[in-house]
């Protein structure tokens, strides 16, 4: 499915977000790991989560109810059972590389495959690790499709920190493995991920010791998973897209459900707006955003990596120079982040200069509408749809369907505030 986005003036109206993917993937994993009856409140309903919840069913999780309000489900706690299994991941990388990593506690092999963007997604790092710790792994170079059995034995493995997903599925699966663990890295990318993923395992009674920096990690084995009755939250990441068009084109755009106490690193993106002059206005419960002049600004997205596709067009619309840094890992998204931004909001206009980690974005100049590609991407596809709010003329959008890996409503939501998308 394509979009045709027109220029939009005076956006208004209320949008609430759904869902955090992160949370939801974290919660059918939790769920999987354990026995007992658990409850998933307000889950996103999108086709990662759906493929996580789908790859859970594989493995052996019940699913007693679904409704758009809450999902109830109980695990297996790794008994997988002794026939072979195949799981189509479709295109999520984080259900990919945590339900990779609890395949391994049971003795059956697993099969994990993909469309063609989840086969780029790297996960050698983590097979690595998992080897160590006692599974057996093949692969196709490292890429899906690859094929995992245990059981698990614990022990000692260096984790590569590029992903922080590596780390995440490591910590929520070993707590099951026969002996206890150490873990180890040099660095890790995206840490707020980590902790989002150590609150999931406190909320579900596992033990895990850690220090400050998340470079260590002594996690005993033979643990249980609780069942647990949560409501997932809002997801700051794609509350990123009605903030973007609120500052670009917006007369009043609310926000509503955003829970700022939540440990979701996204939450940074509504800072770095303020910081480049963003007219913001935050109550318990909803944040109202307008039309402002932002000023470019030097931003540090190491643990806000999804961000960069959204503050790429920000910085567009800013006067002066805007610099996104310290993101590399921006790079092994669904697509190279980096260099997909900068190749079409250039066609837009933009200047934009890429760096090896980030880009380098000299605003000022007014977009046009032009022909754009979202490389199926879904945060493409959104942050490329508000850079045409602020553009002249029409711009069209391949691929833009791609919003429904995270955002299912996200073209009627905009054109409840006034957008004009047109889906064809």
């Amino acid at each position: 499915m394509d979009y045709s986005v027109k220029s939009a003036n005076g956006l208004i109206g209320r949008i609430a977000v759904p869902g955090s993917k992160s949370h939801t993937i974290r919660a059918v994993a939790a769920a999987l790991l354990g026995s007992g009856k658990c409850r998933i409140n307000a889950p996103l309903l999108s086709e990662d989560t759906v493929s996580a919840l789908h790859a859970a069913e594989t493995l052996g999780t019940k699913l007693s109810a679904q409704t758009p309000e809450y999902w109830e489900l109980a695990g297996c706690a790794g008994n997988y059972g002794n026939t072979p299994l195949t799981v189509d991941m479709g295109n999520s990388g984080t259900s990919l590389r945590i339900i990779t990593a609890a395949a391994c506690l049971g003795s059956v092999p697993v099969t994990f495959d993909g469309d063609a963007s989840l086969r780029t997604r790297i996960m050698q790092g983590e097979l690595d690790a998992l080897t160590a710790l006692g599974a057996h792994t093949a692969s196709t170079g490292g890429f899906a499709p690859l094929t995992v059995s245990g059981p698990l034995t614990g022990g000692y493995a260096k984790v590569d920190g590029t992903t922080s997903q590596y780390l995440s599925a490591l910590l929520m699966t070993l707590p099951l493995a026969q002996g206890d663990s150490v873990l180890e890295l040099d660095f890790l990318n995206e840490a707020d991920y980590v902790r989002i993923t150590l609150d999931w395992l406190q909320k579900c009674g596992i033990e895990v010791k850690y220090r400050d920096d998340l470079l260590r990690f002594d996690i005993p084995g033979n643990q249980k998973y609780k069942p647990f009755d949560r409501i997932i939250p809002a997801d700051f990441s794609t509350a990123a897209f009605p903030l973007g068009a609120g500052v670009i084109a917006g007369e009043k755009v609310e926000i509503a459900n955003l829970d700022f106490d939540d440990l979701q690193g996204d939450k940074r993106v509504f800072e770095f707006v303020r910081q480049m002059g963003g007219n913001i206005v935050s109550t318990q419960s909803t944040v109202t955003v307008s039309r402002s002049r932002l000023h470019g600004g030097e931003f540090d997205l190491n643990a806000t990596p999804d961000a960069l596709p959204i503050m790429a067009v920000l910085g567009c619309y800013a006067d002066g120079v805007t610099k996104l840094l310290n993101v590399p890992q921006a790079r092994l998204k669904e697509t190279d982040r980096i260099t997909c931004m900068t190749a079409e909001l250039r066609k837009m206009g933009a200047d934009i200069e890429e760096l090896a980690d980030g880009m380098i974005i000299r605003g000022g100049k007014k977009l046009h509408g032009a022909e754009v590609a979202s490389h199926a991407d879904h945060r493409i596809a959104m942050s490329l749809t508000v850079a045409a709010l602020g553009a002249e003329g029409e711009t069209v959008i391949s691929d833009a369907g791609a919003c429904s890996v995270t955002y299912p409503d996200f073209a009627d939501d905009f054109r409840k505030l006034g957008a004009r998308i047109k889906e064809f």
